[in-house]
């Protein structure tokens, strides 16, 4: 049992591979040579450039915001977590005729004083594995045979409440936050083809299903908007893994996102491309190719000749608060040349002036940095789980205000 304990520690107390590439591209460096002199040269002319090369050579370039886009109330349970909360399904349709809609869970706490800040973010797995409640509806879109209760790429009712610790809704709730998730997959599935979810009915647009995924959230973010329970000027997109990706594109094109917490999101989202630990842009790309656009491609035996990494990203979401999160087990996301994309993000944060990454080397783990540019390293591996939503929720409090407890 000793050993066991001891060898339980060297693994938590163990460094990450080190990540000794190369300084990182400098965000504040136009593609003329030039640098950016002030705000306003940020704000009118490097980020749209910035944004531009992001959408022209990684993930692609979305349509437009819909404007047609409704959200329809489906079921209310105004009892839900013994009265703490309600809980509502809507479902939001918005597009050309046929466009699936998405189905958004919202649980939102009863006693506040007023419209709730929320946290939106895409599962895996369908909103009835969220929580254990046997009325929210199951997807009917495709979903991996992986996923719980799955069989033949559709949802079953065995999978009801399968994920119920991804999403720690009651702990959501009792912190004064509400809850909007939905299935990714009613974006656009997560396999190779584009033959269904959104994309056959945007044609002409080459973007990835990570590009999907976060013009999805924009598309929460629009219901959101209309909900009155909701306060849609402190809304936080979050997300896990390739979720985590999209949840950061998301918030670095949609300054509608008060706060970003991208979690464990790796290559293609908060790790260097030019990373030398963990995934490589050309395994993500041989690995997921429906995940980015074709250029991005291209860059996959010599990812240095990009005109940008993945700091320059984190920069557009400038000057609002955004947290990497990681885990010490999780070497493949590359923690440490996560540390290095915030800090390599922080001439804009400056230029902002809206502060830095406040900790010049990584810290301890279970250290929350919660600056306006954060960071946490937590023991364990590859997950979301309630202990790093405690840190969601503390940063969201540090840097969004808390809200009123609930009672």
């Amino acid at each position: 049992m000793l050993a066991q304990a001891c060898f339980a520690l060297a693994l938590i107390a163990a460094p990450a591979p080190a990540d000794t590439e190369a300084p990182l591209p400098d965000p504040l460096v136009k593609l003329d040579g030039r640098r950016v002199a002030d705000r306003d040269e940020w704000v009118k002319v490097r980020r749209p450039e910035l944004k531009r090369l992001f959408e022209e050579r990684m993930y692609g370039k979305a349509p437009d915001a819909p404007d047609n886009l409704k959200a329809a109330v489906i079921r209310v349970d105004r009892e839900y977590l013994g009265g703490k909360a309600t809980l509502k399904e809507v479902s939001i349709s918005y597009g050309p005729a046929g466009t699936p809609p998405i189905g958004m869970l919202l649980i939102i706490p009863n006693h506040r004083k007023g419209p709730a800040p929320a946290f939106v973010g895409l599962n895996f797995a369908g909103n009835h594995c969220a929580v254990a409640d046997p009325k929210v509806a199951l997807p009917t879109t495709w979903m991996p045979a992986s996923s719980p209760g799955v069989k033949d790429n559709r949802a079953t009712e065995a999978g009801r409440g399968k994920q119920v610790d991804t999403w720690p809704v009651e702990t959501i709730i009792d912190r004064g936050y509400a809850l909007a998730t939905a299935y990714c997959g009613d974006i656009a599935p997560d396999h190779p083809g584009h033959a269904d979810g959104v994309h056959p009915h945007y044609p002409g647009h080459d973007w990835g299903t990570v590009a999907a995924w976060a013009w999805g959230l924009s598309r929460m973010a629009d219901a959101l908007a209309l909900d009155p329970d909701v306060d849609s000027s402190k809304l936080a997109v979050v997300g896990h893994s390739r979720l985590g990706k999209a949840a950061l594109v998301a918030g670095a094109f949609d300054p509608r996102f008060a706060a970003v917490i991208p979690h464990q999101a790796g290559c293609g989202g908060t790790a260097p491309s030019r990373g030398t630990v963990g995934e490589s842009v050309k395994r993500i790309n041989t690995v997921f190719p429906h995940w980015f656009n074709d250029a991005f491609k291209t860059y996959n035996d010599d990812p240095s000749r990009l005109p940008f990494d993945q700091n320059a990203l984190a920069a557009l979401v400038a000057p609002r608060p955004l947290l990497f999160s990681n885990a010490v087990e999780d070497t493949w996301a590359n923690p440490e040349g996560q540390f290095r994309v915030l800090k390599a993000a922080e001439p804009a944060y400056a230029l902002m002036g809206a502060g830095g990454l406040n900790a010049a080397s990584m810290p301890e783990v279970n250290h929350l940095v919660d600056s306006t540019l954060g960071y946490v390293i937590r023991p364990g591996k590859h997950s979301m789980s309630p202990p790093d939503w405690v840190f969601f929720l503390d940063f969201a409090d540090r840097n969004l205000g808390k809200p009123g407890a609930a009672r």
